[in-house]
């Protein structure tokens, strides 16, 4: 019974939400220093610049455990009673990070051990599964709560659509006419996706403002912000040169790990919430 007891608050006192938070932000400091110091390309044998496998194998597992870590922690909220936002707003955010977990890990074992990079893969069936369930979950929160935005605020999520559109489109025209239309297809759907979601982020990150539960989604905001920049870098930088590994590229781990950081700092929220209350209930 006691060793029972033990293990039990000695799982709470490390899984408690000021060391999940650390463990969040080390991993995105991790990510960024190995970006910034191993991205460099070297010379190879035949004299063309490239970068090392084990490096591109290296930002596969820091986005990789980033997004499974997001998963499980949205989950988390899912299986909670207390959570404020609702659950099947976390149930589908989870099933989002989840899917983009899968998707990332078939697109690695395709680029790193196939050594092929088609345009379209099973990988894309998770990534376009997961871009559905984070659009469906956003709404979902934004849907439960009363918007009732200031006509300045009204104005800055339309900048920031304009502007999100604008430079979507820009870097589109950039970019080759594919002409397979299931590409064509996806090529849209990913740049419509990006900018829905960007645009969901701003109303919701206005929208909680200063509410109990604002801190966590302010993270969830700067997710979808830092997702929009790696989709907007990738899809620029695609071409018969491009190879895996950018700086910028680590704004997906940035993504991942503040999807996490949101649930978590939810979680949290609603469990001081039912604790206040049940204790005003008491006395």
């Amino acid at each position: 019974m006691n060793n029972s007891y033990e293990n039990s608050f000695f799982s709470k006192s490390i899984f408690n939400t000021q060391n999940i938070v650390l463990a969040n932000i080390g991993w995105a400091v991790l990510a960024l220093l190995y970006f910034l110091l191993f991205s460099a390309k070297v010379p190879g044998a035949d004299g063309i610049e490239s970068r090392a496998e084990w490096y591109v194998i290296g930002t596969n597992i820091f986005e990789a455990l980033a997004y499974l870590g997001a998963g499980i922690l949205c989950l988390r909220n899912w299986l909670s009673q207390q959570i404020v936002s609702g659950r099947n707003v976390w149930l589908l955010i989870g099933l989002g990070m989840l899917s983009y977990f899968i998707g990332g890990i078939i697109f690695g074992y395709t680029e790193i051990v196939l050594k092929d990079e088609p345009d379209v893969s099973v990988g894309d069936i998770f990534f376009v599964l997961s871009y559905l369930l984070l659009g469906a979950g956003m709404i979902l929160a934004v849907a439960s709560r009363r918007i009732n935005l200031e006509k300045w605020q009204w104005l800055i999520v339309l900048a920031i659509a304009v502007f999100g559109s604008l430079l979507a489109w820009w870097i589109s025209m950039q970019q080759e006419t594919p002409s397979e239309l299931l590409v064509a297809i996806l090529n849209w759907f990913y740049v419509v996706s990006d900018v829905v979601l960007l645009i969901i982020a701003t109303t919701l990150l206005l929208a909680f403002w200063g509410g109990r539960v604002s801190q966590s989604w302010r993270m969830i905001a700067a997710a979808a912000f830092s997702l929009y920049i790696a989709d907007m870098w990738f899809k620029y930088a695609q071409g018969p040169n491009y190879q895996s590994g950018e700086i910028l590229e680590v704004f997906w781990v940035f993504s991942g790990v503040l999807f996490g950081m949101g649930a978590v700092l939810e979680y949290d929220a609603s469990l001081r919430r039912t604790r206040r209350t049940s204790g005003r209930k008491r006395a």
